[in-house]
């Protein structure tokens, strides 16, 4: 069981594209003079990998939006249109053709073909490279034949080439969202300078990946200090209006947030909680939100026995006061969940929670206690993400309205977190984030609550409620795709797997030194957009 989009930071980082229509621009909208030979500077988190297929945390996609160009990006509607595709083309949602534009080099010279994406696609798929975004494949047919200790094979049968810029995927049952699944990373082109063998990956490639994007490595990944790209002038697309980028590790938000403010950084794609109060007025015009697509929520181990009772789990959602944390702690710059998919998706209801989405202490106690709830609940989240004034804010308010014991737990690094998760070890409550990979409601259903889900950390098993999900997935129609995902979040309801917590908006900030700052529903910056003031 892999992570995917989950994400360390307070509002949560995280994209596969250059950059969406629906975005919040910041500086001076444009006005003045930029210097296309300048570089700029953007904060991120130590990645755990840059290679495209086991990249599935926020900072590692940020960077690689610079070195890879999508075959899809996603329009103001969040349609996909083609990027590096020419086209992708299916009669009936199961075998699909895509074509690719002429003229993509690698930066190191290479022309990009088919083969490219074959291969790339067949190596993140078997089972033995241990790749993170191997999940994305298992809709292609024979992805289970690369599984297993000892696989059957080492290639898809449901991978083609037809010619240099041509290649067809047969999946193993209809899905109709599978071009917009390919706006995601995992999905980008490898090199034949990636390879030392067929299928065997160069341990050196992570150092310094080779793209196809509009941004080439500037020597090799300092770790824990930064990542320096440059333009790639031979990049076939739009131009970056900046020469380079410096993606600047730190391990505190604190710490970026001040050099914001001293014009020693460029971009913040995250504002600090405890300066959420004071940015608007330190920052002026720089401090700037717009739309994103990240989910908070508090997950239950719904296979540890005190938590094992849906009413358990419902009383403790009833018992947050949403509304009054979000105003306090967060400054209204996120906003209360009642549902369990974001608002901007096709398809989002209002308080698809029902009564266990809204406050109420009085019926919260009497539920919880007829449940048999726990006399102490540990509320486990990441020490370097920022979370530690909501945790206090909500053990606080579940002490008060449960009469039980409440702390939180803070483990060093999100990663430290997951690993405990996933070996069963006591965590209690803990905290999890999510930033859509692409914009689908399958992308917030499938991998977080699927029994084999990625990100199914829980031990959540519905099989109606897979059943249904799977149904959606090959619908013919996005209307009845959307009404299967829409049963099945009524399931959620019900067994309440999650508590909804917060929707998050881009809440960023950037220096003077730089103008024309978007930030896309994922929490990315538009590496393409930005220019340097001068």
């Amino acid at each position: 069981m892999r992570v995917r989009r989950l994400a360390a930071w307070t509002a949560l980082p995280l994209a596969v594209t250059l950059g969406l229509a629906a975005c919040g621009s910041g500086g001076d909208g444009g006005s003045g003079s930029s210097d296309p030979n300048a570089a700029v500077s953007i904060q991120i988190g130590e990645p755990q990998h840059l290679v495209p297929t086991n990249t599935t945390e926020t900072s590692g996609s940020q960077v690689l939006a610079g070195l890879f160009s999508p075959l899809v990006d996603y329009d103001a509607q969040n349609k996909p249109y083609e990027v590096a595709a020419e086209s992708v083309t299916s009669p009936d949602n199961k075998v699909w053709t895509i074509k690719l534009k002429d003229g993509f080099t690698f930066h190191n010279g290479e022309k990009v073909t088919s083969e490219d994406y074959i291969n790339a696609w067949n190596y993140g798929a078997y089972a033995p490279n241990g790749q993170g975004g191997a999940y994305f494949f298992e809709k292609i047919a024979g992805y289970q034949d690369l599984q297993g200790e000892k696989p059957k094979a080492q290639t898809m049968s449901g991978l083609k080439k037809v010619d240099d810029l041509t290649f067809t995927v047969t999946l193993s049952e209809p899905y109709i969202d599978f071009k917009t699944m390919l706006g995601y990373n995992a999905f980008f082109p490898l090199p034949d300078a990636a390879f030392s063998a067929p299928g065997v990956l160069k341990d050196s490639y992570e150092q310094a990946p080779i793209g196809q994007g509009p941004f080439k490595m500037k020597g090799t990944w300092q770790h824990d200090s930064k990542i320096d790209v440059e333009r790639y002038d031979a990049y076939p697309g739009e131009k970056p209006k900046v020469k380079g980028v410096e993606f600047r590790v730190y391990q505190q938000l604190s710490a970026a947030y001040a050099d914001v403010l001293g014009d020693n950084l460029d971009v913040l794609p995250t504002i600090p909680t405890e300066s959420l109060s004071n940015a608007p007025t330190d920052l002026g015009d720089r401090y700037q939100t717009s739309p994103m697509s990240s989910f908070q929520f508090l997950a239950f181990p719904t296979f540890d026995k005190a938590y094992s009772n849906p009413d358990v789990r419902k009383a403790i959602s009833m018992a947050i006061d949403r509304d009054e944390i979000t105003k306090s702690v967060f400054k209204g710059s996120q906003d209360p969940a009642r549902s369990f998919v974001s608002p901007v998706l096709p398809g989002y209801r209002e308080n698809t929670a029902g009564a266990a989405g809204q406050f109420n202490p009085t019926e919260a106690k009497k539920l919880y206690q007829a449940a048999g709830g726990p006399s102490k609940i540990v509320i486990s989240y990441n020490g370097d993400g920022g979370h530690k004034d909501w945790v206090d804010a909500t053990a606080n308010q579940l002490k008060a309205n449960l009469g039980v014991e409440v702390v939180g737990s803070a483990e060093p690094k999100f990663a430290d977190l997951l690993t405990k998760v996933e070996k069963k070890q006591p965590v209690g409550v803990f905290r999890m984030g999510w930033v859509m990979d692409y914009p689908t409601m399958e992308d917030y259903l499938g991998p977080l609550y699927s029994t084999n889900g990625s990100s199914n950390y829980y031990g959540y098993s519905n099989p109606e409620f897979d059943r249904l999900v799977k149904e959606g997935s090959a619908a013919k129609t996005q209307d009845e795709a959307i009404a299967k995902y829409q049963q099945a979040e009524d399931i959620l309801a019900k067994d309440m797997p999650v508590i909804p917590l917060r929707f998050g908006e881009n809440v960023f900030g950037h220096s003077s030194k730089v103008k024309n700052v978007e930030m896309d529903l994922f929490q990315r910056v538009n590496l393409v957009k930005i220019e340097a003031a001068s």
